[in-house]
């Protein structure tokens, strides 16, 4: 028989995709740090060229940049994050729609998990309509790809931004803050 336990805590990590940075980024920085804590990792922006799925909703080019927050992240907490994004993302919709994609997720030792709004047959239902997506594992000192990891997430940029995330993450655990301090699901 297992045992129950709760989980060591993840580091929350946020993607924000747009084409229109000067029009949001100075405001919606201090609004993500509301809830998920100090940034302690950002990207310069890259280049989102893998798909073409965004460009009439958000513009081109579109940049990506890739963050994570010092807090760290209760696993049962993501849904509720993926809910504030979306609050977030409805908040600074115009006209011609989103000005910003953000995509929430977690990283631990093992995994890149996003959270989604979609279903689909490898995501594993979270609460309030959010899905868990797995989209990457980490084995043997290496990131590795899924039949369903979105192309953008299986290029090596991508990977070394979240490998020095994962880093930052494994020397968090020498430290732990108290539960307190945690990100939880009353986001």
């Amino acid at each position: 028989m297992s045992t129950p336990a709760v989980p060591l805590p993840a580091r929350a990590f946020l993607s924000v995709l747009s084409a229109r940075w000067d029009e949001f980024w100075p405001a919606l920085r201090p609004r993500l740090e509301e809830f998920l804590g100090p940034m302690d990792y950002e990207s310069e922006p890259i280049p989102f060229t893998q798909t073409g799925y965004y460009d009439r909703e958000l513009g081109t080019p579109i940049l990506r940049r890739i963050m994570s927050f010092e807090r760290p992240l209760a696993m049962d907490g993501l849904a509720e994050v993926k809910l504030a994004t979306n609050r977030l993302e409805l908040e600074w919709t115009g006209t011609g729609g989103r000005l910003f994609n953000l995509d929430p997720g977690y990283i631990t030792q093992e995994r890149l998990v996003l959270a989604t709004g979609k279903n689909f047959s490898h995501r594993i239902y979270l609460s309030r309509g959010i899905w868990a997506d797995l989209t990457l594992i980490f084995h043997k000192g290496d990131w590795f790809d899924l039949p369903w990891t979105f192309p953008d997430y299986a290029t090596p940029e991508i990977k070394r931004h979240l490998t020095r995330i994962r880093e930052m993450y494994k020397a968090s655990l020498k430290h732990p803050k108290t539960q307190k301090d945690t990100i939880c699901s009353k986001v």
